[in-house]
């Protein structure tokens, strides 16, 4: 697959078969991402593979969080409170397109919760891969962060792959760090479902939108 298809055919996908990923085929993967630039050659990232009978009990603790009612305690904002015009239009079409292709009302509360909870699962991937920053680094290597989870999407594609990157497996991070020994010197940016799309899922067959170059760029000479 060349670079362009793969960048332009990636899509969130929340939908995956029953099959298993090779740790070789992981390892691969990060074996490409971490050719992701950085600022001063500093490679912040650090990644935790969570697969197995310790994902499933991961995921048994995010959601008892989330049933609970427990309130997030994320370790950063990812959004802007309030999100502003026209980020907040994107991000209602967004929601829109999603439950559209489920056929889920905007009224159905209940069927809106348990497809919400399939986050927490990371809808059934066989992998999540928890993305982490030492806390004491700065804004320059978050952008840095960006380009090395961008790379592991793209990374995964060329393998067979397919991802979505999640924030809300980032929303208890004290329970990913308890569950996978990680000290709490490290920030917890999101995880990523990694595995294999189940391509006749109907979550899997809308795409969103991108706003054309002109709307956002304006040209100098």
């Amino acid at each position: 697959m060349d670079v362009l298809s793969a960048i332009k055919n990636r899509k969130s996908t929340r939908a995956f078969i029953d099959k298993q990923v090779l740790p070789l085929t992981i390892s691969n993967v990060l074996d490409t991402a971490r050719w992701a630039p950085s600022g001063a050659n500093t490679q912040p990232w650090k990644v935790a593979v969570a697969t197995g009978g310790t994902k499933t009990n991961l995921c048994l603790a995010l959601t008892g969080a989330f049933e609970s009612s427990n309130p997030s305690n994320a370790d950063y904002n990812y959004y802007a409170n309030p999100i502003e015009e026209p980020y907040r239009d994107r991000q209602r079409r967004c929601g829109a397109a999603l439950y559209g292709a489920l056929d889920i009302s905007r009224q159905d509360k209940q069927q809106r919760r348990a497809q919400w909870l399939k986050n927490y699962f990371a809808f059934d991937a066989p992998v999540i891969l928890f993305i982490f920053i030492d806390r004491n680094l700065e804004k320059g290597s978050w952008v840095d962060m960006g380009m090395f989870i961008q790379n592991i999407m793209l990374a995964a594609r060329g393998h067979g792959l397919e991802s979505c990157p999640q924030a809300a497996l980032a929303e208890y991070p004290d329970i990913v760090r308890s569950h996978l020994s990680i000290t709490d010197k490290q920030s917890l940016i999101c995880g990523i479902a990694l595995g294999y799309c189940n391509t006749t899922a109907p979550v899997n067959q809308y795409r969103t939108e991108r706003e054309p170059v002109d709307s956002f760029t304006s040209w100098h000479s």
